[in-house]
């Protein structure tokens, strides 16, 4: 059986303080070790180390303000971090300030050897509210002797091919730190019910709790069912995901019927997409 036990924090930053808040998630992190020593991975909500305000509280030059390099300082207390505690961190995200003068809203896993094990700019930023530049690639990376992991920031799971392209980069969970303010929040579980559901597998969407966000944090397993669901206050989601679900409900169908995964890569490369200038391409083998 191959386990992930991970703990998604529903938590808020101090608006406009980094340090503050960079403290306060610390300290998050090792009360995690502390209360549940099996759990491996901690994730945190979108933009939480940048000290993002809510709303209507926000401030347009915020963003430069604290954006910072990666690597840099951050990620060197990141890294310090997880080898203290020996967990794999997934630090929300963070405003990145790249040589060329670009601010990118880029996701963060840090093994518990303190590397960068992936690095992800967002490729759909929600516009035209956010300001950073998008990215221009999806990010998996792997958690040894456990499984594959994808990476997606809030806005992303609105649309198809993020998932559809994770999934078909291996990616057995998607972990998904989000930022929601508003009322939409209701649509963004229909879209985490459906990219599981449709691609089966895993979706871990961690929300910001109120104030900074509107919570309702899910995880979704890869039959499109709920397994989790916080309310809107500061909450930790602890559970155990058995990856070879994902096999199971890859081979023999969700609801043991289903298996859309399948078909794709067997008819996949027959269908014409002319919006993508192909078609379908076979999964790559797994090394």
């Amino acid at each position: 059986m191959r386990t992930l036990a991970l703990a998604a924090l529903q938590t808020a930053p101090v608006a406009h303080d980094p340090e503050a808040s960079w403290e306060r998630f610390a300290d998050q992190v090792r009360a995690v070790r502390d209360t549940f020593p099996h759990v491996q991975l901690v994730v945190v909500p979108e933009l939480l180390l940048a000290a993002e305000a809510p709303l209507l509280r926000s401030r347009a030059e915020w963003m430069r303000e604290a954006a910072v390099p990666v690597p840099g300082p951050l990620t060197d207390r990141l890294a310090a971090l997880a080898r203290e505690t020996g967990l794999w961190l997934v630090p929300g995200s963070v405003y990145e300030q790249t040589d060329d003068g670009h601010v990118h809203n880029t996701a963060l896993a840090v093994s518990p050897e303190g590397e960068i094990a992936a690095r992800y700019r967002k490729v759909f930023p929600w516009q035209p509210y956010e300001r950073t530049r998008p990215g221009g690639e999806f990010v998996v990376f792997d958690l040894p002797g456990i499984g594959r992991a994808g990476l997606a920031i809030c806005y992303d799971g609105s649309f198809p091919e993020t998932a559809r392209q994770l999934a078909w980069l291996g990616a057995e969970v998607i972990i998904q730190p989000t930022l929601t303010t508003t009322r939409d929040r209701e649509m963004e579980l229909v879209c985490a019910r459906a990219n599981a559901w449709t691609n089966q597998v895993y979706v871990v969407n961690v929300n910001a709790a109120d104030p900074a966000g509107v919570g309702q944090s899910v995880i979704v397993d890869p039959e499109g069912t709920v397994r989790q669901q916080a309310g809107t206050g500061e909450e930790v989601l602890v559970d155990v995901l058995d990856l070879d679900t994902v096999t199971r409900v890859r081979t023999y169908g969700s609801a043991g019927i289903n298996r859309p995964w399948a078909q794709l890569a067997r008819y996949g490369d027959r269908i014409e997409l002319p919006m993508y200038g192909g078609t379908f391409r076979p999964v790559p083998e797994r090394d």
